[in-house]
């Protein structure tokens, strides 16, 4: 073919398209209004993790061990909407469907690792939550800045590991036959089921990945949950009960809304699915969850709006005193 290119490694040879070609949705009239609907969601993500971002960078009340970890969902949530988005609107509302190998790997790593990340900052944050309400008494000794701190790194570090393994592993299939990604983004399944060799070491890294980001995280929340059920089945008031309660729900929303999609999608992986319910699973784990994050989990919190209505207080107080300034002169 005309369009691949070879290249020897380990004595073996292994033929790469120069070029894969995204599909998107198929088949479905009206298309173009979802990309608009997805270019609209991420105006609003940005808005929404670029004010939280700011206002726990600004805040010093707010440079807590819960908030650096909500600090590294926010940024996590902006960087993932920024790595998968603005690619996506360029492909289909322009039309430029063509994409560099290496260009699709990297797309793949950038978009794989903010996912994992998030997924496990949810992890961590159901182990705040866990410390603050089973051991109410020790939390501020067990939950420090310098412990959240060196859990945040080794996800990083461990996470930012595996999804390099499996991208780079990638590099060993030769795609002698179609180069068509039955997706809208260059997603690890679709990419590696198109290559003419052995792709068993992929689907073992497919299935790793899947337990990584779904099967292992959701586990040990559900562990956590129901050790704080047990808690707070102990606990005789009411007004405690309820509290407790409180700050638990928008964590469980965060978690149905981000690992249900995800669930489906990768029970459905080892076997056929439909690329247009592909795409709209991912749709609603990639894009849906970094948009209600600073909404749900923090924005609504007492803590937070009193800071954001503590700098607008600062800000007007500052704009009125210059501008006295420059009326007096």
């Amino acid at each position: 073919m005309s369009d691949l290119k070879s290249a020897s490694m380990s004595n073996a040879t292994f033929v790469r398209p120069a070029q894969f070609y995204l599909s998107g949705l198929s088949n479905v009239p009206h298309d173009k209004y979802f990309y608009v609907f997805l270019c609209f969601v991420y105006i609003m993500t940005v808005l929404g993790n670029g004010l939280l971002l700011s206002v726990i960078y600004l805040v010093k009340t707010l440079h807590t061990p819960r908030y650096m970890i909500v600090f590294n969902l926010a940024l996590t949530d902006l960087c993932g909407s920024t790595a998968l988005i603005p690619k996506l609107l360029d492909t289909f509302l322009f039309d430029r469907r063509y994409i560099v190998y290496e260009a699709c790997l990297s797309y793949m790593f950038f978009v794989w690792l903010f996912a994992y990340v998030q997924s496990w900052t949810l992890v961590i944050m159901a182990y705040d939550r866990f410390i603050a309400i089973c051991f109410p008494l020790r939390y501020h000794s067990i939950v420090t800045k310098p412990a959240i701190a060196a859990m945040l790194l080794f996800v990083w570090v461990f996470l930012l590991s595996v999804v390099a393994c499996t991208v780079g592993f990638l590099d060993r299939l030769s795609f002698c036959g179609s180069v068509v990604i039955l997706s809208f983004y260059c997603d690890h399944g679709p990419v590696y089921r198109l290559a003419c060799n052995d792709a068993y070491l992929n689907y073992i890294m497919a299935v790793v990945g899947a337990s990584l980001s779904v099967v292992i995280p959701l586990v040990v929340i559900a562990l956590t949950y129901s050790c704080i059920g047990i808690a707070l089945s102990r606990i005789a008031s009411r007004e405690e009960h309820l509290k407790a309660l409180k700050t638990c729900t928008s964590h469980l929303i965060l978690v149905a809304f981000f690992y249900l999609p995800l669930l489906g999608t990768n029970i459905a992986a080892t076997t056929y699915i439909h690329p247009n319910a592909r795409i709209i699973n991912s749709t609603l784990s990639h894009i849906i969850p970094p948009l209600l994050n600073p909404i749900i989990y923090s924005l609504k919190t007492e803590e937070v709006l009193t800071s954001v209505r503590k700098l607008y207080k600062i800000s007007r107080l500052s704009s009125m005193t210059s501008s006295k300034k420059v009326t007096s002169l």
